[in-house]
């Protein structure tokens, strides 16, 4: 089973990509980790190495693939058997935002990166905006070619009872 999930910071990509690849013993990849070389702070893989790594990976037979990203690596969105975009209320996403911010620099939450006050203002007040404004637009025009595969979501519980609806179909 091959998952794409997108959307916008807080919106809850990671939790349930994590949450379906334990489940169904996917692999989870997170595209931020593609993009950037977390060895180094602020270095990014080159474009050559990062969609090589995307390359290998949608050619894998099983994935859970997450993130915002959509300008790059149109091919995950192509091979997926499922696509969610995921559109939670701007308010219930910001507070995500914030809950993460506060959770990681307390240490009761492990995140890929410095989380700053700096990091939470472009999150917050740039990253999302510009992801609804402009962003949404570009991905559901990508994802209008994934007919029956795709599906827009407000609740991420939803997620699941696709996957299994999506499942259900081979048994």
């Amino acid at each position: 089973m091959k998952i794409r999930i997108i959307g916008s910071c807080g919106s809850g990509k990671t939790y349930m990509a994590r949450r379906l690849a334990t489940k169904y013993g996917l692999p989870h990849i997170e595209t931020d980790n593609l993009v950037w070389d977390r060895s180094e702070l602020n270095k990014r893989y080159p474009e050559e190495v990062r969609d090589s790594m995307l390359q290998d990976i949608v050619a894998g037979p099983d994935w859970v693939i997450e993130g915002v990203h959509h300008k790059w690596g149109q091919e995950s969105f192509m091979e997926a058997d499922l696509i969610f975009i995921i559109r939670p209320h701007a308010l219930q996403r910001d507070i995500r935002v914030v809950r993460r911010f506060i959770k990681t620099r307390m240490g009761m939450e492990r995140s890929n990166y410095k989380q700053t006050f700096r990091n939470l203002y472009e999150m917050l007040l740039v990253w999302n905006r510009k992801f609804d404004r402009e962003h949404m637009q570009a991905i559901m025009e990508l994802t209008s070619r994934c007919q029956g595969r795709c599906m827009v979501i407000r609740s991420n519980d939803q997620i699941e009872t696709e996957v299994e609806q999506y499942l259900n179909q081979f048994t």
